[in-house]
């Protein structure tokens, strides 16, 4: 089963959300937060798998919420659930740490799909989202640490995060731990200057290393 936490501030939509997903077999509702402070308890508490986070929200949004929820549980995969087509929260949400980014109006079934994607890792980003991560992409790089300051097991893990496999896949892509793969992305993290691994893919991708 996917445990799922809906986090929204507002009670219609999280009711509807859970109607939403009640016939589905493999999805179970484990909790609902109004904001990303108690999301960040309940992420805590309850150890789920996904989060569905709304991005606009009192206290605490999305965006500082979305931070909070993978500081308590960096397992757990966010799907931002918006109705705001906003392309500037884009970039911030996924460096926030965010999987997916899709709208309120997207259909049962596809949100259902969404959720058992984000469980194995693959991101869904609604249109604005994509257009708005490709100019991200197509920005000029930087200026950042050089490739040669990275030692040839970190460039490796580097191109693999740029191909989007997660700690655990990597470690076994390169016949190493899991414990281990995360002090390389630290390493890495520092060397460049950046903050998340989406800003590692895009210098990846940018410095043409996949």
């Amino acid at each position: 089963m996917i445990r799922l936490l809906i986090v929204d501030d507002h009670k219609m939509v999280r009711e509807g959300l859970k109607i939403y997903l009640s016939t589905e077999p493999d999805i179970v509702v484990v909790g609902e937060a109004e904001n990303g402070e108690e999301a960040a308890r309940l992420t805590a508490e309850l150890k789920p798998d996904v989060i569905l986070m709304d991005l606009i929200m009192p206290r605490v949004d999305g965006i500082e919420g979305t931070k909070r929820c993978l500081e308590a549980h960096p397992g757990v995969r966010v799907i931002v659930l918006t109705s705001m087509p906003d392309d500037e929260l884009v970039v911030p949400a996924i460096r926030a740490g965010a999987l997916s980014y899709v709208l309120k109006d997207i259909a049962a079934d596809e949100l259902a799909e969404t959720i058992r994607k984000a469980v194995s890792g693959q991101p869904t980003l609604h249109p604005v989202a994509a257009q708005r991560m490709m100019q991200e992409l197509t920005a000029p790089p930087k200026a950042s640490a050089g490739v040669e300051e990275i030692t040839p097991r970190e460039l490796e893990v580097l191109k693999l995060i740029a191909q989007g496999l997660s700690n655990k896949e990597i470690g076994e892509r390169l016949f190493i731990g899991e414990r281990t793969v995360k002090t390389h992305v630290s390493h890495l993290l520092e060397k460049l200057q950046l903050q998340d691994r989406t800003q590692l893919a895009i210098y990846a991708l940018q410095n043409k290393l996949v």
